[in-house]
């Protein structure tokens, strides 16, 4: 399908600066960009492939200046990144096969005690346990597994190999991609006196609220007892283990390989990069950010700071390290120098 400049901008309630009649038909990077495509310019970075792409359309910031002549046509929005991801939800809309999937296929399982709503899909080899309820609009992809007494909301997507244990709250608008599991036990073993492990009973569930998108080959424990909470708008990555009890605050960002150890609670708002790792019940505070690979241990009780390394340590004295840890080999060559220095010293005094 084929869209005008101008259809586009009254998509984005932007400005074009151009041809309004010109017309694309697929997006594409500023930097591969070709007749016929869209792009975005956000990072002023890229801006210098503005005046060599070949595409016919890009999406700027509305206060965007060029410095150089355009050979396409500009439209103008408050938030280019933001108006972008607009279209790309558009376009995955009209050019997704599976987007409007409907129905219940075959062979697949659902008790009959379970309640399913308007307009559902069921893909083939799914397994719906008793006492499910799915709510209208959700999709339910081929060998999804939904436990007892779950409930999933409204207009959710389960991908290909979700695996939901029983008991688990899921909320409206929520994703969660191929593989992940929701409400496995949590770790939870007790040392006996013959040095093995007795394990500890997993009553509880988790629950996830609206509008939350879970990556894939994700874990999320269920409670020991109680309730995981993963709160409203929570982002996260794939491969990524949520540990019994913990409580994800709202809007927070979490990106691949982080562990989050049990009964930890991250404060709303916050930022967690790759590979961090988060000791046990523990308290972050609303904003949190903490640089990649970095490992904490302790509670953080003020609002919105920056936490890198391992341990943690404040953005600015993990700066200054990080310059002395680039120092250590030649501090290290002057520290023996020294030493021998002394040493010849030392030894010269005692020879008066």
């Amino acid at each position: 399908m084929q869209f005008t400049a101008k259809q586009i901008s009254e998509l984005l309630s932007g400005t074009v600066v151009g041809d309004e009649n010109v017309q694309v038909a697929e997006l594409s990077k500023i930097e591969d960009g070709k007749p016929g495509s869209l792009c975005f310019l956000s990072n002023p970075k890229y801006e210098n492939y503005l005046y060599t792409t070949a595409a016919s359309v890009v999406i700027v910031g509305a206060d965007f200046v060029p410095s150089q002549s355009v050979n396409c046509a500009l439209i103008k929005v408050k938030d280019p990144y933001s108006a972008f991801s607009v279209l790309l939800d558009k376009y995955k809309e009209v050019t997704s096969q599976t987007a409007n999937r409907s129905g219940i296929e075959q062979p697949s399982f659902i008790h009959p005690s379970a309640k399913i709503g308007k307009n559902v899909y069921i893909g083939a080899f799914a397994y719906i346990s008793e006492f499910v309820e799915i709510g209208d609009n959700t999709k339910v992809y081929p060998h999804v597994f939904i436990g007892d007494h779950s409930k999933v909301g409204e207009d959710c997507i389960l991908l290909p190999g979700v695996k939901i244990y029983n008991r688990s709250v899921l909320g409206k608008r929520i994703i969660i991609h191929s593989n992940t599991v929701i409400g496995s036990d949590g770790f939870g073993f007790a040392p006996q006196a013959d040095g093995t492990y007795t394990k500890i009973a997993q009553i509880g569930n988790v629950i996830i609220e609206d509008d939350v998108e879970v990556g894939s080959n994700t874990s999320i424990d269920r409670a020991t007892m109680g309730s995981t909470f993963i709160r409203k708008g929570v982002k996260l990555d794939n491969l990524i283990q949520i540990a019994h009890n913990v409580d994800v605050g709202a809007h927070t960002v979490v990106a691949a390989q982080t562990g989050i150890s049990g009964s930890t609670k991250l404060g709303g708002n916050s930022v967690i990069g790759g590979q961090v790792g988060i000791a046990g019940h523990l308290t972050l505070a609303k904003g949190t950010q903490i640089g990649a690979q970095a490992g904490l241990n302790f509670n953080i009780t003020e609002e919105n700071k920056q936490w890198h390394g391992s341990p943690a340590q404040p953005l600015r004295n993990w700066m200054r390290a990080s310059v002395i840890f680039k120092q250590l080999p030649t501090l290290e060559q002057r520290i023996v120098q020294l030493e021998a220095k002394l040493k010849e010293l030392s030894l010269l005094n005692n020879n008066k």
